[in-house]
């Protein structure tokens, strides 16, 4: 049964097209068509670009679909695709994996052996312009690199964790078709039906296999929340995982007279575990932090400090309804 946003959009796609075969909208000022251009839906932009060579060329301008792809993509793409897709000549002719910047696609990530039988993407698929962008994105043919939470339907294995993936749209079900990386030898992991609120673009650039630079560890005072990497062994890539900074055993938590900030040793924190638990905390020297672990409980990564209020109540949002143990 057509819903009243499927009806509503094709109204106005019938509006449009009658406007515009009437020559209506062509005899309008300048200012005042632009505006008109602007409230359009994609949908419709496309109606009126099939109209007449005046109005394909008005519709498919960066200006018009770079809002759209800001309104519905630039929170699970990221900024930085924003300004590659702005360049349009520095992909023109060329396919994607040619042109998309490592801060998009990393390619190190992509090429490497840990995805090295994989069909990434459709090589021949081609940008020449914000709008084919928009398109590709919306159809489905378009791979793209993100990050999951809570991969594989909330597995209790991965609760209040954001792992790197390739995602691709369904439109049809306004949900995301996920391929994580191989773990060592095992295979790749798929998962579909990814909510939106499930997706974000990475906030850094680090390939999921590298070690992250950590910048803020002499920031790090009990209540700070933050991320670090995390990984079972050597072989698999790291996900990022969720914690809050804690005080030393020493310290009673008085924050009048805490001087955990000055101490060396940090106590990191992940009070989704209960109490007891080898998960329930890890202890770091802030002023020599390498990849810290072992192949029993795994290897400790860089550290992102949280600044962002949405970030943080996103993860909120996550926490599991049960402690874990």
């Amino acid at each position: 049964m057509p819903t009243k946003a499927s009806n509503a959009a094709r109204k106005e796609e019938t509006a449009v097209e009658a406007a515009a075969e009437n020559s209506i909208i062509l005899d309008l000022p300048e200012l005042a068509l632009e505006l008109i251009l602007e409230k359009l839906s994609p949908a419709a932009l496309l109606s009126m670009a099939s109209v007449c060579s005046s109005l394909r060329c008005r519709c498919r301008s960066d200006h018009l679909w770079g809002r759209h792809m800001n309104q519905k993509w630039r929170r699970v793409i990221g900024e930085e695709s924003e300004r590659f897709m702005s360049k349009e000549e520095s992909f023109k002719h060329k396919g994607w994996m040619n042109s998309v910047p490592s801060c998009i696609c990393p390619l190190s990530w992509i090429k490497s052996k840990y995805f090295g039988g994989w069909r990434s993407a459709s090589p021949s698929l081609r940008f020449d312009s914000t709008m084919s962008c928009y398109l590709a994105l919306e159809s489905g043919k378009f791979w793209f690199p993100a990050q999951v939470y809570n991969r594989e339907k909330g597995h209790a294995g991965y609760k209040l964790s954001c792992y790197d993936a390739q995602l691709r749209y369904d439109r049809r079900s306004d949900t995301f078709f996920a391929r994580y990386p191989p773990h060592g030898r095992k295979p790749a992991k798929f998962e579909e039906g990814i909510e939106w609120d499930r997706v974000r673009a990475s906030p850094v650039n680090t390939c999921p296999h590298d070690l992250h630079v950590s910048n803020c560890l002499s920031d790090l005072r009990p209540g700070d929340h933050f991320e670090i990497q995390w990984r079972k062994n050597k072989e698999f890539p790291y996900g990022w995982w969720y914690g809050v900074v804690g005080h030393l055993e020493s310290c009673d938590g008085d924050e009048s007279h805490c001087r955990c900030h000055e101490n060396d040793t940090v106590i990191l924190e992940f009070r989704q575990y209960m109490p007891g638990s080898i998960w329930r905390q890890a202890i770091i020297n802030r002023k020599d932090h390498r990849e810290k672990g072992n192949e029993l409980d795994g290897f400790y990564g860089g550290i992102r400090k949280l600044h962002s209020k949405e970030e943080i109540s996103m993860w909120t949002r996550l926490w599991p309804d049960e402690i874990l143990e």
